[in-house]
């Protein structure tokens, strides 16, 4: 279940920089930016983005802005995967998990 997040992948002029345009808003009109080692401590939607980026172990900054997500990738670290993460970001259900019954929450 969920619905998956449509994704554009679009290089950077700047090399190490990777851009994804969706089709869903994250911030708003707000800019947010994190950077690798600094604690994330929100669970608002540009929060779980940037966690979901850094858990990947090649992105050392995210940006978010609106439906923008630009990352700059770690030194020798390539793209491979990050455009899925995005994609699955709302997907809460994926084969092979178990879906949870009305009594497993009862219990």
């Amino acid at each position: 279940m969920g619905e998956p997040v449509s994704v554009i992948q679009k290089p950077s002029s700047r090399h190490g920089r990777i851009r994804f345009e969706t089709n869903r808003s994250f911030t708003g009109m707000g800019h947010e930016r994190y950077e690798l080692g600094t604690e994330i401590v929100g669970h608002r939607p540009p929060d779980v983005v940037a966690r979901i980026m850094f858990d990947s172990g090649k992105v050392g900054k995210v940006h978010v802005y609106a439906q923008t997500v630009t990352v700059e990738l770690l030194p020798g670290a390539d793209d491979e995967g990050l455009k899925e993460l995005l994609e699955d970001l709302y997907i809460y259900y994926k084969p092979g998990v178990e879906v949870p019954t009305e009594e497993s929450f009862l219990s």
